[in-house]
């Protein structure tokens, strides 16, 4: 059994950099581009998100604004959070971003499973990650096989985790597109907020591969 700086974790480390680096450019590059787009309608993002819930005939949903880079939904207090870019912005990314997000508010109206599973995993989950790589260190610097296997296990949690939010993810964007698609948006905006959920979910497929790849790499090690 060998973690070490060896050939294939040097090959780890630059197709992971590759994956990273690439997603972030390509987020970037669409967020970018579409901010600057208006959306015909001229709805900005929170009354956007606010028209998508009532289509939906959800009202118990509270549209936040929130501070940069900081657009989420939270089941605890079932309320949508937008960024100021995105609450106030009259553009394709505004609009996009907000519809995703009460897309999630949405999967959670409906109880959808794989919301719940990945909110099951929460708790585990922020264990699992904080605690396996000292569980790691320790098992190899004293030498417990035990220990480092223990350690992979709370990392295979996490991976399992990030998979799960994948679906999550992409079935927010499929709610959001077609409630998009129903309100008489021309195609080229459509387009355009398709290209933005697109690049935004692939943040979360490179996540879950640079995961994977290093799960992987460990049980590769631990075979060893």
């Amino acid at each position: 059994m060998f973690y070490g700086f060896d050939a294939s974790y040097l090959a780890l480390i630059v197709v992971t950099l590759v994956i990273g680096l690439g997603a972030t450019w390509y987020v970037n590059s669409q967020l970018k581009k579409y901010t600057h787009v208006p959306v015909s309608n001229g709805l900005t993002g929170a009354e956007a998100a606010r028209r998508m819930l009532a289509y939906y005939g959800i009202t118990n949903v509270e549209i936040r604004r929130g501070g940069p880079g900081q657009d989420f939904f939270d089941p605890r207090t079932n309320s949508v959070t937008l960024s100021a870019d995105a609450y106030d912005g009259r553009s394709i990314t505004a609009t996009a971003t907000a519809c995703h997000e009460v897309g999630h508010a949405c999967q959670y109206a409906q109880n959808y499973a794989p919301m719940k599973i990945r909110g099951a995993l929460v708790p585990v989950v922020n264990l699992a990650s904080n605690a396996w790589i000292f569980l790691l260190l320790i098992g190899i610097l004293m030498s417990f096989p035990s220990l480092i296997t223990l350690a992979i296990i709370l990392y295979a949690v996490a991976v399992l985790f990030q998979v799960v939010t994948l679906p999550v993810e992409f079935n927010a964007s499929r709610r959001a597109m077609t409630y998009m698609n129903t309100i008489g948006l021309p195609q080229g905006e459509q387009a355009g907020a398709f290209s933005v959920l697109r690049a935004c979910a692939f943040t979360y497929v490179a996540a879950a591969l640079t995961s994977i790849l290093q799960l992987l790499w460990l049980l590769g090690q631990n075979r060893e």
